[in-house]
């Protein structure tokens, strides 16, 4: 059976002033797009993810390098987490979350989202339809870009007279990997009523192709913690609370973009 499109499926529920956190020893780590192998999402010391190259008029990208990729997120983290949703400016939280993160700044984001799973090469894969609409197929490769991964994607909405935001969970382990006891357990408790908390590292990643006046942006959430969550929210169609900490050094989109997402995201 054929899927239907992505609508939108990602609400604000709160956000926060950009604040600096992360530690410069950090296992996790953004390569800067000076670096001569190009930009990747960097765990200890591993390329875990290829990301959108930094030319401005680059394709929207992120491939998985690494297939064994380590989830960072300390167990500590799951009393926060796990049984209710998290006041964005906790102290307790935001230093934890400040222990595996590389040192920047970051926008605080809280929101809602109703994940859908997607395979590359399937009738909702962004990168072999809307991409391909968007820019056609690059002549180097002979095919569309292959993100290597399943991921979710959150909402697709129209934020300007010619640009479109396309949201993007993905996991740092392939949901393969996931113990099927444990989404088993989320999803009970999702059918309770309970609520569960995903957390991710995300950046902003804008590209306009040189004979379009048709801009993408991409927000990428990079899922740090709650796997198992996410996969249970988009089995049964329910949505997830996703703290996400917006990183805006590492964003291709420039700093008054990514501190503007709220506004956004609020529409």
């Amino acid at each position: 059976m054929t899927e239907g499109p992505i609508r939108p499926r990602t609400g604000l529920v709160d956000h926060a002033a950009p604040v600096r956190l992360g530690t410069a020893d950090a296992l996790l780590r953004f390569s800067g797009p000076r670096e001569a192998d190009g930009r990747h999402l960097i765990v200890d010391g591993v390329p875990a993810f290829e990301l959108s190259f930094p030319c401005g008029t680059c394709a929207l990208l992120f491939r998985r390098l690494d297939a064994e990729a380590r989830v960072l997120a300390e167990a500590a983290l799951h009393d926060h987490l796990d049984a209710h949703v998290p006041t964005i400016d906790n102290p307790s939280l935001r230093e934890l979350v400040s222990t595996f993160l590389p040192e920047g700044s970051y926008l605080p984001l809280l929101l809602s989202v109703e994940p859908v799973l997607v395979a590359p090469g399937g009738d909702r894969d962004y990168f072999s339809h809307e991409q391909v609409v968007h820019r056609g197929i690059d002549a180097n490769l002979g095919a569309p870009e292959d993100p290597a991964t399943e991921y979710y994607r959150g909402s697709t909405r129209t934020i300007g007279d010619h640009e479109t935001l396309f949201e993007f969970l993905v996991p740092m382990l392939p949901p393969s990997r996931n113990d099927r006891a444990r989404v088993d357990v989320y999803e009970a408790a999702f059918r309770a009523g309970g609520a569960a908390t995903v957390l991710a590292v995300s950046v902003l990643d804008r590209t306009q192709p040189s004979d379009s006046v048709e801009a993408h942006s991409g927000l990428v959430h990079f899922v740090l913690d709650g796997h198992h969550k996410l996969e249970a929210a988009a089995r049964l169609g329910v949505a997830v609370t996703l703290l996400a900490f917006v990183s805006v050094e590492a964003s291709l989109a420039d700093t008054a973009t990514v501190i503007g997402l709220p506004e956004l995201l609020a529409r």
